[in-house]
């Protein structure tokens, strides 16, 4: 592996350019999200994104029985679209988003890990590092890329459910870190889905996504500065760490960071607040003083 390819899940726009010149295999693919109303991802897609790029749609690389929002498809499923990608088990993937937010980016990634794909990192500063560089994009649609025969695996370890986090309250044997702004895990500030109740899973603690992204650069905090936070919440190197957010997309710059520190086994709440918090869930919720 050339050594532009770190293992720390994370890329630089200038290396990720010269390594494009190079003789490694790198699929892109533009990962970008937007909440209902926010705007509409695939045609910021159409307006400019970096030449070579696929369009990854976590509402569609999901589980289309699910009445949760782009919850973790099948192996089979996640397979079948990511080979219509034109993606092989021996590529390189490069993940980013138009915001540099990390929204559906570091969901991307941890999907692709969680089926078992190791060779997956996310443009750090997403679009916005790209452009800043001076490195090109292209617009319109892009072309189908030729068919390939993608295996997935499944790691269990890198996902939790809601039975799991039941449990959890009476052993706390997994520490719950929930990656939404502080209002709305106090329970002060309204949940943005309607239905949803206030306030956080009992024993877990706040880390906003937010707060581990530098707002000038919009890269991924240092390694030191995630350890200290991640010291801040009493958690030991040894811990096991389960992230948590609105539904299941913001979590994963928790689980992003994290491997940036060396804690490289976060696992994901998939429901997470869009199950748990919802009026007929029959979970237990806590409220802030």
């Amino acid at each position: 592996m050339t050594d532009k390819l770190t293992d720390n899940g994370l890329i630089h726009a200038e290396d990720l350019y010269y390594l494009l010149g190079g003789k490694e295999s790198i699929k892109i693919l533009d990962a970008t999200y937007a909440m209902p109303g926010a705007g509409k991802p695939f045609d910021a897609f159409l307006e400019r994104h970096i030449k070579g790029a696929q369009f990854f749609d976590i509402d569609v690389v999901a589980d289309q029985e699910s009445p949760l929002p782009h919850m973790l498809p099948s192996p089979e499923y996640f397979a079948a679209c990511v080979s219509a990608m034109g993606i092989s088990n021996k590529d390189h993937v490069v993940i980013y988003d138009q915001s540099g937010l990390y929204m559906a980016s570091a969901r991307a990634w941890w999907m692709f890990r969680t089926f078992g794909h190791e060779n997956v990192y996310v443009l750090e500063g997403g679009m916005l590092a790209w452009v800043s560089g001076g490195y090109g994009t292209e617009n319109g649609p892009v072309e189908a890329p030729a068919q390939t025969d993608f295996k997935a695996g499944f790691r269990p370890e890198l996902v939790v459910n809601k039975k799991d986090l039941l449990k959890n309250i009476e052993t706390n044997t997994t520490k719950v870190l929930d990656a939404r702004p502080a209002q709305r895990f106090d329970g002060s500030a309204p949940e943005p889905r309607a239905g949803m109740r206030g306030g956080h899973i009992p024993k877990s603690q706040n880390l906003p996504f937010a707060s581990l992204i530098d707002p000038q650069t919009r890269h991924i905090v240092g390694a030191e500065h995630i350890e200290e936070v991640l010291q801040s919440l009493h958690l030991k190197r040894d811990d096991k760490i389960a992230a948590s957010c609105g539904s299941g997309v913001t979590a994963c710059t928790i689980a992003l960071a994290a491997f940036k520190a060396r804690r490289q086994d976060v696992a994901i709440y998939d429901g997470s607040w869009t199950e748990w918090g919802a009026q007929d869930a029959q979970t237990p919720v806590e409220l802030s003083a």
